[in-house]
């Protein structure tokens, strides 16, 4: 026992000279603006790197190349929002039907906002009852819960439950619908101009292939779980009384189609928003004003597939990878890890990653304090010299300045743990 308190006597006279010597340390930091580079890279996971929609492949300038018969036609992919094809896309037209992705999107904003719960009951006004056009015949007497009015929205595209939800969530259908216009205005949907939530013809509800891939991409990426309802195939209310099948048959026939919506009338003709992942990249098709129901699926299909063929999602470093530990002065830690702040991936053309070179570059002078996240490097990739993909490098933890106070705490930590 003598023996051990001469220990930990000499233990705390140790840490209390580091204490002292930290304390006068005014200089001691990490690199020289620290870069590095590397050539080739390429993996096969998956992509979630945030880029301007806008952004536009070299394909997507070749006006029509596909040679589609639809009005309008735009693909995407879905992470990025990079356009990789795209036909008379900010023509404005009717949407029918495919108006809806914009109130499910409002929806699943409140129910993640905690809005609204799954088991919530809604009731049927006698303005929701009497859509007509696609509907379940909800009664004027009955609850749904928003589970089931979900369903019957994107499986079935009801417009009597999509009136209903407007108006159990904006007060009034005329609530909702600016609702939509602010959220589209939000987007960037510049081309769209909704005039009620369920896409039946009105003179002046019209919207673009470019702004409803805008708001398909973000229902999907800020909503995932959205895909419970749009990949349904086949489905029943009401305990098993009312029957649903999907009005989108690539959720059947096209292999990871994940959605997403559906839409005609006699005007509007015959629309699509079509959503599908396979091998970590994930396409949006839009199809617009096609002259029949088969075609819509068909050109629908062919965008896909181009993008498939031609395109992969390259994953370069994971959120919180660690990219580098780097010293750190003037704080209770003298290291410090730096991680990826979200997944570094690319969107390329197949054969491209022997192209691809990658140069990381970190603060120089790092002193504490030092919070949780902060940017502290980036990470740029290059194509043949051209950048095309920054990401941001964190600090993993945080680091407080070194005082009084928190030396001794830290020393009593480390003298306990040593002993203990």
């Amino acid at each position: 026992m003598h023996l051990k308190n001469k220990i930990m006597k000499i233990l705390s006279f140790l840490l209390f000279f580091i204490f002292l010597s930290k304390l006068m340390c005014f200089g001691s930091i990490s690199d020289f603006e620290y870069i590095w580079s590397d050539i080739g890279i390429g993996s096969n996971n998956t992509s979630s790197r945030t880029t301007d929609a806008t952004l536009v492949s070299s394909e997507a300038l070749v006006e029509n190349s596909l040679n589609l018969e639809s009005e309008s036609a735009i693909l995407i992919e879905q992470n990025s929002g990079q356009i990789l094809y795209s036909h008379n896309i900010h023509q404005k037209l009717r949407p029918a039907s495919v108006t809806k992705v914009m109130s499910i999107l409002l929806i699943m904003e409140a129910l993640d906002s905690g809005k609204i719960s799954l088991t919530d009951q809604i009731p049927c006004s006698e303005n929701a009852s009497s859509m007509g056009g696609s509907q379940i015949w909800l009664d004027p007497t009955e609850t749904l819960s928003v589970n089931d009015m979900l369903k019957a929205i994107c499986v079935v595209s009801a417009n009597d439950c999509t009136v209903a939800m407007a108006e159990y969530l904006g007060g009034s259908e005329e609530n909702f619908v600016a609702m939509m216009n602010e959220k589209a205005k939000e987007l960037g949907m510049n081309d769209t101009c909704f005039k009620n939530c369920h896409g039946i013809d009105e003179d002046g509800h019209e919207t673009s292939c470019y702004d409803i891939s805008l708001m398909s991409r973000e229902l999907l990426i800020k909503h995932p779980d959205v895909s419970n309802y749009t990949t349904i195939w086949m489905d029943s209310l009401r305990d098993g009384k009312s029957e649903l099948v999907n009005t989108n048959k690539l959720i059947r026939n096209y292999k990871g189609a994940t959605g997403l919506k559906t839409g005609s009338t006699s005007l509007a003709l015959y629309n699509l928003s079509a959503s599908a992942t396979r091998d970590n990249l994930s396409l949006i098709a839009v199809i617009m004003k096609a002259p029949t129901t088969k075609l819509r699926f068909a050109e629908a299909q062919k965008l896909l597939d181009y993008g498939f063929a031609n395109y992969s999602s390259k994953e370069l470093g994971k959120k919180e990878d660690i990219v580098k530990t780097v010293n750190v002065s003037k704080g209770i830690e003298e290291k410090l890890d730096l991680v990826f702040e979200d997944t570094a991936s690319l969107l390329l053309k197949k054969g491209e990653e022997k192209n691809i070179t990658q140069e990381i570059t970190i603060e120089e002078n790092i002193s504490a304090p030092i919070e949780k996240g902060k940017k502290l490097g980036e990470a740029t990739y290059y194509l043949n010299g051209n950048a095309i993909g920054k990401f941001n490098i964190v600090a993993k933890e945080e680091i407080k300045k070194i005082n009084f106070g928190n030396m001794l705490t830290h020393i009593y930590s480390r003298w306990f743990n040593i002993i203990r």
